[in-house]
């Protein structure tokens, strides 16, 4: 099916089942592998280097951040393209965006290679600790110019119609890394460095099927002669903002948060926050499939100009994402021991009983945070990126270090409640700006939520 019967006239419904589904299974997918990722390497590898990969994960996310910055800022911008029927412009902004993200690849790569020691002993980290957290984010790093361009080639598959093949490629991706991370570790042995390529190894064989389609001329975006210009390259970066002050707000509120357990409790606290990381790991995909999924539909009818449209998807984007939260709600909340033992296979006694509490706690954090998420997705979508960065700077880092100061007499505990308190002052920001954008398009511009 083409992009324009695809987004245009599928009824809405239909068209969520269509989208949606896919993309949250891909992210199903790339989920489980981080689950497989924390497993492997907690039973393979012991405590020591799962609490070494969850310290040095806050970098390699900043790093791949970059690259999604641009690939979902250039997406949103090539939807609307398309919507006004520009389909010259949408191939330059897509030809452009492809050669940013390489060269972005390759100056963040090398400046993550070179610091790595110093940003991990700035951790308070040290000994064989700080130095698998280096050799974990080295790997990363060196890979960065080949591997981070998976993340864009994602939305550029689903801005094509290519919904399917997303999918069946994320799942290829995961597949292959955990099969190839678990011969790494499990069979020849090898150390924390393995457990990064296996990873990297998968993403460069789906970045080069991804981009097969497009060098061979069979979608509606095509590589062009470039033509870099300073408008093209702001409104990438405007549409990307959001989604990039969000990663990287959230890595810094992890550095701290990973600072601040260090002192507090050494290595298992950070290896507790890791669980809760990982369960986190697996429900934010989901949600961020379902509604990244849809943003191609939504910023092509906002492009055609077709409001109502726009609402009726939407409306099936926030039902989705509160179905899926609260019943991630019920699952962490009455299964915290075995979460636990995932992750942490000789966890017992004190410990035990402090990272179950913890994922309980953790647990509450989903009662609000997909109206906040699809709320930010909305924005994004319509082209409107200043509130969805207010959301996404507010949700992770203003709220987290507010919280964290107003918490800090509960000691660990009011670590993790923090996740619950910012998902529900992020809520209430996420309605404060439903309700000025109602107010700026009237009622029929927004979404019915």
């Amino acid at each position: 099916m083409n992009s324009e019967a695809l987004f245009a006239k599928t009824p809405p419904l239909k068209l969520f089942f269509i989208a949606a589904l896919p993309g949250a299974v891909s992210m199903l997918a790339s989920a489980l592998y981080q689950t497989f990722d924390g497993v492997f390497v907690g039973h393979f590898l012991g405590s020591t280097a799962f609490a070494a990969v969850n310290l040095a994960m806050p970098f390699v996310i900043i790093n791949f951040s970059l690259a999604d910055l641009i690939g979902v800022g250039s997406a949103v911008p090539i939807s609307v393209c398309l919507g006004q029927k520009k389909e010259r412009e949408a191939c330059n902004i897509f030809t452009c965006a492809c050669l940013m993200i390489v060269i972005t690849g390759i100056l963040i790569g090398g400046l993550l290679f070179a610091a790595a020691p110093s940003l991990i002993r700035l951790m308070g980290a040290q000994g064989d600790f700080a130095a698998q957290a280096v050799a974990y984010m080295r790997v990363y790093a060196i890979c960065s110019p080949i591997t981070t361009i998976v993340f864009a080639m994602d939305n550029f598959l689903r801005i094509c119609g290519i919904i399917r093949g997303s999918m069946f490629l994320n799942i290829l991706m995961s597949v292959l890394s955990a099969v190839l991370e678990f011969l790494f570790l499990g069979v020849f042995g090898w150390g924390i460095w393995a457990a990064a390529l296996a990873t990297c190894s998968g993403m460069l064989v789906c970045a080069l099927i991804a981009l097969t389609p497009f060098l061979r001329k069979k979608t509606i975006l095509r590589f062009c002669r470039p033509h870099f210009h300073g408008r093209l390259i702001r409104q990438i970066v405007a549409c990307g903002s959001p989604n990039f002050l969000n990663n990287i707000a959230g890595r810094i509120t992890s550095i701290l948060m990973n600072m601040i357990l260090v002192r507090l409790g050494g290595e298992t606290a950070v290896s507790v926050y890791g669980v809760l990381m990982y369960a986190d790991g697996f429900i934010q995909p989901l949600l961020y499939g379902m509604c990244d999924s849809l943003q191609p539909a939504v910023g092509y009818n906002w492009g055609a100009g077709k409001r109502s449209r726009v609402r009726a998807i939407e409306k099936c984007c926030f039902g989705a994402s509160g179905i899926v939260s609260l019943a991630a709600v019920v699952v962490l909340a009455l299964f915290p021991e075995q979460i636990t033992l995932l992750f942490m296979a000789d966890a017992q006694g004190e410990v035990l009983h402090m990272a179950a509490g913890a994922v309980r706690l953790f647990s509450l954090t989903y009662i609000t945070r997909w109206f906040s998420f699809a709320t930010q997705s909305y924005m994004l979508a319509v082209e409107k990126p200043l509130p969805a960065s207010v959301i996404s700077v507010s949700t992770a880092l203003i709220f987290p270090v507010v919280l964290i100061g107003i918490l800090w007499p509960l000691g660990l505990t009011g670590i993790w409640l923090n996740f619950a308190g910012t998902a529900l002052l992020a809520g209430v920001l996420s309605l404060i700006i439903l309700g000025k954008l109602k107010k700026e398009l009237g009622r029929e511009d927004s979404p019915a939520v």
